[in-house]
């Protein structure tokens, strides 16, 4: 209702249309009765008699002429509205769906790293995705048809009570007991069909998992073993499914049982009292039709309650994604690139994965305009240094000082914009070269595009290209060599000209070519710019202001590459281990 409420005027439009529709939709049984009266009574019928008498059209056959063409208006009515709320409804739906779907993307983006920790992919993508088009499928119909029997039970009652009270009576004792079956078996659906989404996620997610690691599946001929999982997943989906469908497929019974018995009374009681002439045949005729169409449309309940149930668990889903707590705000002091020096301090900053300690105390000056590297085994935490430079995550004690002002503070868009960094696994764009440099940066020259390009040494690739710029790379730029990809993520933080850069692991899965070429370009752009350069290698920081040596979540060693290389420590080993050369 919350998302409903923009479209206020579609929803009383559509509710409009839907209450016109059955109106019209009505009117067809009550001619029947009207033209079995005309070809019983003929000039004495209720029409000549009270109607048409009184602007002398009182021939039986001029009587059925009028109302054959008031049937045909009457079927253009129905028709006329049918399509306008069809429009409206499925418009409505589409829109409510584009609304909820970007909310739960925009409210993802927004989640902190942690939260990813423990969520699959896949999942997350079955939640914006199927679970949210689960509701296109309520409002295209469901809706609509609640609305309709509601209208129809409230106008054929009213035509029943006019004609005859006591056999409306008999004839909606039903009611009561198909709306109350209809509800008790929703209630049944509701935890089933929960298993059903999730059972849904599982496989979506399995399947992302494989699709994403078709080159490993493939390299270990594992395919007959990931066949198996996924049959595990689809298995799991499938009996869920079957659970729910054994209740869903016993609602129409059952409430067709309850229209039997009212039709049943209306047909026998009601022809009884035709009989005894206290109900005229053409208003027996009207009833007997109008009990199918009051009891009949009941039915559609099951299927409603049944469209209801499996979007209510989907839309549930994608809800409690929304209401998911965002633990770092994007709130804060307002940052221009222009205004910022690049001093980092850290004081105190400990962090912990869960009940694993990764960092403790680390107290760390970063000048501004210098280069710091930071090496040491996996697991040490450096990466983890620089998401909370970034705020992926959040310090559970101590402080980020950017400029002297606590990192925490400042509007997180703003902090991330003056930050180029450059991974490990980069992120590139189904797009083309040119949108991969450029990306997040709007209006971006092609000329600076193209500066951007060179300064990263990636010309003499992306010219030999087919397309240059306009080659598209594919999903996660899987076209291009990772040295390729490595070379534009460059790029693109070259063309930011952020004044603070960190490289994490940017050279570590490229050749020695590459990895020279790339070193080139960083001897340039960080030049003038503060620094932050994760590596494996060292030979790719021997150069820098001050190198920081983490091991177990400590900093054990800090100084130049020639002071490390005279203590004796940690980082003389690793270089020796490295190079093979003397350390003294």
């Amino acid at each position: 209702m919350r998302y409903a409420n923009n479209y206020r005027r579609d929803f009383q439009l559509a509710t409009l249309y839907s209450v016109l529709n059955k109106f019209f939709d009505v009117l067809p049984e009550v001619l029947i009765g009207v033209a079995v009266d005309i070809v019983v009574n003929g000039e004495k019928s209720f029409l000549a008699r009270e109607i048409l008498g009184q602007f002398g059209i009182t021939q039986t056959w001029h009587q059925l002429i009028l109302l054959g063409a008031l049937n045909a208006v009457i079927w253009m009515g129905e028709s006329w509205f049918e399509y306008l709320l069809c429009l409206r409804w499925r418009k409505l739906a589409q829109n409510l769906q584009h609304d909820l779907r970007l909310d739960a993307y925009d409210h993802v983006q927004k989640l902190d790293m942690a939260y990813f920790e423990n969520q699959r992919t896949g999942n997350l993508m079955s939640v914006m995705n199927e679970d949210i088009n689960q509701m296109e499928r309520f409002l295209n119909g469901g809706a609509n048809q609640i609305i309709q029997v509601i209208c129809s039970s409230i106008m054929v009652s009213t035509v029943f009570f006019v004609l005859q009270p006591k056999l409306a009576v008999i004839a909606l004792l039903p009611v009561p007991a198909i709306l109350f079956g209809a509800f008790w078996f929703q209630k049944k659906l509701a935890p089933r069909y929960a298993k059903v989404r999730e059972a849904a996620g599982d496989v979506s997610a399995r399947l992302n998992n494989n699709l994403l690691g078709l080159a490993t599946i493939k390299a270990f001929a594992t395919e007959e073993f990931e066949k198996q999982h996924i049959a595990q997943a689809s298995a799991a989906y499938k009996d869920a499914n079957a659970a729910a469908i054994a209740v869903s497929s016993a609602i129409t019974p059952v409430i067709r049982m309850a229209i039997l018995a009212g039709f049943t009374a209306t047909l026998v009681y009601g022809g009884w009292l035709t009989l005894h002439n206290e109900l005229a045949v053409g208003a027996y005729s009207v009833l007997v039709y109008l009990t199918q169409r009051l009891l009949w449309p009941m039915t559609g309940l099951a299927e409603v309650a049944d469209m209801y149930q499996r979007s209510m668990s989907a839309i549930e889903r994608a809800m409690n994604l929304i209401d998911t707590k965002i633990q770092i705000s994007y709130d804060g002091k307002k940052l221009t690139t222009s205004e910022v020096k690049g001093e980092i301090r850290f004081e105190n900053v400990s962090f912990s994965y869960a009940d694993h300690p990764t960092l403790q105390n680390i107290n760390l000056t970063i000048s501004s305009g210098k280069t710091v590297a930071f090496v040491g085994s996996t697991g040490s935490g450096k990466s983890t240094l620089v998401k909370l430079l970034l705020r992926f995550y959040s310090p559970q004690s101590g402080q980020i000082l950017l400029d002297g002002q606590a990192s925490d503070q400042i509007n997180l868009q703003d902090l991330r914009r003056v930050i180029g960094y450059v991974a490990q696994d980069s992120f590139l764009t189904d797009g083309t070269i040119a949108e991969n440099i450029a990306y997040g940066i709007n209006n971006a020259s092609d000329e600076a595009v193209y500066e951007a390009a060179r300064a990263a040494e990636a010309l003499e690739f992306i010219e030999k290209l087919p397309l240059g710029f306009a080659t598209k790379v594919g999903e996660r730029g899987q076209k291009l060599s990772g040295g390729q990809r490595q070379r534009l993520a460059l790029a693109r933080a070259i063309l930011k000209d952020p004044p603070i850069l960190i490289l994490d692991e940017a050279t570590s899965a490229v050749d020695n070519e590459t990895e020279a070429s790339i070193q080139r370009s960083l001897d340039v752009i960080s030049k003038n710019r503060t620094t932050i350069i994760i590596a494996h290698r060292l030979s790719t920081i021997r150069n820098a202001d001050l190198i920081c040596v983490l091991e177990n979540g400590k900093m054990t060693e800090t100084g130049t590459h020639q002071t490390l290389l005279q203590d004796q420590g940690i980082y003389a080993a690793l270089w020796k281990l490295q190079t093979g050369e003397r350390t003294f």
